[in-house]
């Protein structure tokens, strides 16, 4: 009879007889593979959006086939496209800024409305009149939406630097203040006859359209492209200056690598946290105002289909680079704009999310590398 000691020490063997292991890389994955890990997993998320739709009892080749000819199988539904894809563009920088410091900015869509709201102002207050000129109605708009939003984008900048309060509460509390205040002046004191709605702008506060030169040009007839998209690109450019070719850039970039380094060169981490969160907010704030006079043209609920949420997805997907949100954001358009048309209604609302899912997991095997061992190894 074997002695109990030996019973206790025996040992069992595993029922899998691996582990996966999970190591940090120590060199940082080159840019090629990093843009190529990308696009797979946009690929992923595509194949897995299929099987959904096959579940659901649709077919995948025909609603992406859908997709694809009602965004880009035209001129007229490609300038529809790039309306969708205005606001994402703003939004999508404003996110990729405050992401590049590591500031989890969520607030963007209440930025947005925010934005909305303060260009909405200058002609419902009013404070400009209506016979006032269409590029001084543009400028002061425009100013009221940057500054609407980058206050709405200093309180919890402040709030972090001073007391470091959690960005992505703050902000995520921050969207529901923002549409709440939105409702009270649709509802109450801007509601036209009881609508849900404030009145009409004048044509004056309406950024020009490309279909406002069909006489000079009849090509542009019906076309729904307005100014704003001239505003996204310029801000686009602007904000990759500054990231990449600036002091001030190369600030933020080494505030979000390494604060600590950062701190030890002098840099005020502090003011930063609120400058930094101010101008993402403003120009969350500018794409509420491109919206509401390019787009909508009255202040109301319903001006946002979840652009300060998508913004999220975009700037990711461009990994971070302003010039590559611009056609990253109209992929997204065509899938906002088409997707609308897709049944079930929330099918084009899931790619996004697998969309995010995949390319957080995609980040995740660029920072760690994966690999198993046998059981009781080194």
């Amino acid at each position: 009879m074997a002695d109990e000691t030996d019973v206790v020490t025996k040992k069992r063997r595993p029922l899998i007889p691996y582990q996966i292991k999970l190591e940090p890389r120590l060199q940082q994955v080159s840019k090629r593979d990093s843009l190529l890990l990308s696009i797979g997993a946009v690929v992923v998320a595509l194949l897995l959006g299929a099987i959904v739709l096959r579940i659901v009892g649709g077919n995948p080749i025909q609603a992406y086939a859908h997709i694809a000819g009602a965004s880009f199988g035209s001129v007229g539904v490609f300038s529809d496209t790039l309306v969708k894809a205005i606001p994402l563009i703003l939004v999508g920088v404003a996110c990729a800024l405050a992401f590049q410091m590591k500031l989890w900015n969520i607030g963007a869509e209440g930025q947005f409305y925010m934005g909305a709201f303060g260009a909405s102002l200058i002609v419902l207050l009013p404070v400009l009149p209506e016979t006032a000129p269409k590029w001084l109605f543009v400028i002061v708009m425009a100013f009221s939406g940057i500054l609407f939003g980058s206050l709405w984008g200093f309180i919890p900048g402040y709030l972090k630097a001073k007391f470091n309060v959690n960005e992505i509460i703050s902000t995520l509390m921050l969207n529901y203040i923002a549409i709440a205040w939105n409702n009270y002046f649709i509802f109450s004191v801007w509601s036209e006859g009881g609508f849900q709605m404030s009145p009409m702008f004048p044509r004056n506060a309406w950024l020009p359209r490309l279909s406002d030169f069909a006489e000079q040009a009849p090509f542009f007839r019906g076309l729904t492209t307005h100014f704003g998209l001239v505003l996204a690109v310029i801000v686009a450019v602007i904000a990759w200056f500054i990231l990449f070719r600036s002091q001030w850039g190369y600030e933020i970039r080494l505030i979000g690598d390494n604060p600590k380094a950062a701190q030890y060169a002098g840099i005020k981490i502090a003011r930063n946290t609120i400058l930094v969160m101010m101008l993402s907010g403003a120009i969350a704030g500018l794409a509420g105002m491109s919206e509401i006079s390019g787009v909508v043209h009255r202040l109301q609920g319903s001006i946002s289909p979840g652009y300060g949420f998508t913004g999220i997805i975009v700037a990711w997907l461009a990994k971070l680079n302003p010039l590559l949100i611009v056609p990253v954001s109209i992929l997204f358009g065509a899938l906002l704009l088409a997707g609308r048309e897709i049944q079930p209604s929330g099918i084009p609302k899931m790619i996004q999310g697998i969309i995010l899912v995949c390319l957080i997991t995609s980040d995740f095997f660029l920072r760690y590398r994966v690999y198993m061992v046998r059981r009781g190894e080194e």
